[in-house]
């Protein structure tokens, strides 16, 4: 049986890893920063670990008799993170936002569960390719993603809106509304 420092140790890289991917999202100022990922993923890991060794006790000597599977707890936490994660989604005026953030908390679950389970390098590898998703993948493709702007004016002259619609639609610009 793993020893408890050996679930301490879990749950402090799972900590620290989460907050690794937090200070990236804390750094563009988005909606859940250091604090909330570094939560997610100590969270995580203790729920995985619990998974895994909280119930030993109770199936010990008893294993014809009761059926257990620790991946439903860990499976629970997805469930979980997911409801987090559509928190963090705001629709504001035909623009989504905050959905990179809510697939980081996603994955920032996934490396504490991870972690929990004592895969170390997965739960590394894990947040290293997350960060690289977050920062190298922008930088690479900033040319190919498609850029949003909120233009906002009121006329009263029916001329005026067509003129403007006109030379939107002569950039090959789209307009939402």
């Amino acid at each position: 049986m793993v020893m408890t420092g050996e679930f301490i140790l879990r749950l402090f890289v799972a900590a620290i890893l989460g907050s690794v991917v937090g200070l990236d999202r804390e750094y563009r100022a988005k909606e859940a920063g250091y604090r909330t990922h570094f939560l997610v993923s100590l969270g995580s890991a203790l729920m995985m670990i619990i998974s895994q060794y909280g119930f030993i006790d109770v199936v010990s000597g008893h294993l014809d008799q009761i059926r257990y599977d620790p991946g439903r707890v860990a499976a629970q936490v997805v469930t979980g993170i997911g409801f987090i994660g559509a928190g963090t989604i705001i629709l504001q005026r035909h623009i989504v936002r905050g959905l990179t953030t809510a697939a980081g908390i996603w994955a920032t679950s996934g490396i504490g569960l991870a972690i929990g389970a004592g895969m170390y390098w997965l739960g590394l590898a894990a947040t290293v390719l997350t960060l690289i998703g977050l920062e190298v993948m922008g930088f690479f493709f900033k040319s190919v993603s498609m850029k949003s702007s909120l233009v906002e004016f009121s006329t009263t002259k029916k001329e005026t809106l067509s003129a403007l619609t006109k030379l939107f639609n002569s950039k090959d610009y789209v307009v939402v509304s």
